[in-house]
């Protein structure tokens, strides 16, 4: 009797209960990396309904027969979907609805173009925006007020360099925050200003913008959302289907929140907070666990320690050599880097530093072996941008497993500006790729979009490369920092997951991992780097749910 119970109750479960129901994709050429880290190739695929990969069939292998459905890859190349390891979601959204100066060539180029839109927008209260950038103007200085001015002056101008690390506002702005000669740059910031007179000339650096950002109107939650919207979009149409977001806010994450309740997340999204109470008022006492299928967790912090090379805030060890007066601008005494790591560390939160300047790596490096010290175990230490960093100390990137978490991107934009700002025997440990590998450090690359386009592809070309879309320089720029492709795939995937924690949940394509995969028209372990940066994304399937 027990025997028939038992029979009747299982049979009741399967009843109630749908099959599995197994997909295989198959006829393609697939890349991965396996659970050695090496890469592989492979031409099947088989999920689960769950998302998760079941199956990777290797050449001669049989094709199974107890799948449910089956899709033709057609020959075309298959590959984990990328991983951005550094960007900033909400920012790729807004910068995307709002004015967008990074495709300007010129002070006038970009004077016109605000011009025109604001006639096209006259309702709204601010002109707000991003993306200009001085340095590839070729201007020699900052842009000032009065430039604004003349094109518009009837309501506040407020716009973000391309770096984030600092915003040109017009006179309408300034004069709405109150800032005025008695004014004192602010700790970790710098007001511009006119030449003997004091007064601030239109641009504001680092801690200075919070002068002006506490007065611009905050974005509603229906203008969030419509910017996440966005943001997904980008990402997925460059086939990047999981992202580490670099300073998530509360609003940000109540964005991502809403997006998963209602099934509206579709990239898996990395959260590191903007500073420590917004990491505890989300995650309490110790990271998130994953939410939607492993689409969202917030795991961390993100601490600022220096600004940009750009805008001179990277903090150097010697003077700037094309402003000797400076050395840039910290944001972070040492004493509070440390307090702030150790009050992360306490409750298992990772800590994700961004130092661009070799004193601010040199900080960093050295608060991770003070600090491993107590905080024993797997940590995974992050350094975001570690551009420049003293030749002395980069085999520092080999122990108490640093990762370098870095934007292959910005090696080629900054490349001009680099030289200027340090002189040409200062550049040995910039953005030094293959030495953080040589002594056993490990990269996890990304984007910094919206700074750089969110385009691993154009990324994976430069860091194989080191050269930009034009071929330039020929054989590239500091070519022995150059990395192999295979490690440029593992950066851009099973590395940048590694450096989320995400290791086992996703970034490659391995039985018990989510089937996110790419449908491209090339092979990157073969194809020329120019042909790289052309690929076509020709499908994205997210935890087995095509995409796009």
């Amino acid at each position: 009797m027990r025997f028939i119970s038992c029979s009747l109750a299982a049979l009741a479960v399967a009843i109630a209960v749908p099959a599995a129901a197994d997909t295989l994709v198959y006829d393609v050429e697939g890349i991965t990396v396996d659970e050695s880290g090496e890469v592989v190739r492979f031409t099947g695929l088989v999920f689960d309904d769950e998302g998760k990969v079941r199956e990777v069939l290797k050449r001669g292998d049989d094709r199974p027969e107890d799948v449910d459905y089956a899709v033709d890859g057609e020959g075309r190349v298959m590959l984990p979907g990328m991983i951005d390891a550094h960007a900033h979601v909400m920012g790729i959204g807004f910068g995307a609805l709002l004015l967008d100066l990074s495709d300007t060539n010129s002070l006038e180029e970009a004077l016109a173009k605000i011009n025109t839109f604001a006639e096209e927008n006259p309702g709204r209260p601010w002109i707000l925006g991003r993306g200009w950038n001085q340095e590839k103007w070729g201007l020699g200085r900052f842009p000032t007020a009065e430039e604004l001015d003349a094109v518009i002056s009837d309501r506040p101008v407020w716009l973000q360099r391309v770096d984030g690390h600092a915003s040109w506002a017009n006179t309408a702005a300034i004069e709405r925050a109150g800032v005025t000669a008695a004014d004192k740059d602010p700790v970790g910031g710098r007001i511009i200003r006119k030449a003997g007179s004091g007064e601030p000339s239109g641009v504001f650096v680092d801690a200075a913008e919070g002068l002006i950002n506490k007065v611009v109107p905050a974005p509603r939650p229906e203008d969030r959302d419509a910017a996440l919207g966005k943001a997904q979009e980008i990402l997925l149409a460059n086939g990047v289907t999981a992202v580490a977001d670099m300073g998530t806010s509360i609003e940000d994450w109540q964005t991502f929140r809403r997006a998963g309740d209602a099934g509206r997340l579709n990239v898996r999204i990395m959260s590191y907070a903007t500073d420590g109470d917004t990491m505890e008022l989300i995650a309490g006492p110790g990271p998130t666990p994953w939410l939607y299928d492993d689409k969202l967790r917030m795991g961390g912090i993100k601490l600022y320690l220096d600004g940009a090379l750009g805008s001179r805030g990277a903090i150097l060890k010697e003077p700037y050599a094309d402003e000797p007066q400076t050395r840039g601008l910290p944001l972070m005494t040492p004493a509070q880097l440390r307090n702030t790591m150790s009050r992360a560390a306490l409750d298992n939160f990772q800590t994700a530093i961004h130092a661009i300047g070799d004193a601010a790596n040199s900080d960093v490096l050295l608060a991770i072996q003070e600090l491993s010290e107590t905080y024993k175990g797997d940590r995974r230490w992050r350094i975001e941008h570690a551009q420049v960093v003293d030749p002395e100390e980069l085999s520092d990137f080999g122990k108490h497993g640093v990762i370098a978490s870095m934007q292959p991107l910005h090696q080629t934009s900054d490349r001009t500006m680099a030289e200027a700002r340090l002189g040409p025997d200062r550049l040995d440990g910039a953005y030094a790729w293959r030495s953080v590998l040589k002594v056993g450090g490990k990269l996890a690359f990304g984007s910094d979009a919206p700074v750089e386009p969110a385009d691993a592809f154009a990324g994976f070309a430069v860091a194989i490369s080191r050269t930009d879309a034009d071929g330039q320089p020929f054989g590239g720029w500091l070519p022995s920092e150059t990395i192999s492709r295979e490690a440029a795939l593992k950066a851009f995937t099973s590395d940048a997951a590694y450096a989320g924690f995400a290791d086992g949940h996703f970034g490659r394509l391995v039985p018990g991992e989510r089937a996110d995969f790419l449908l491209v028209d090339r092979d990157p372990m073969l194809a020329a780097p120019s042909d790289i940066r052309d690929t076509r994304i020709l499908q994205v399937w997210v935890g087995g749910k095509r995409m796009r």
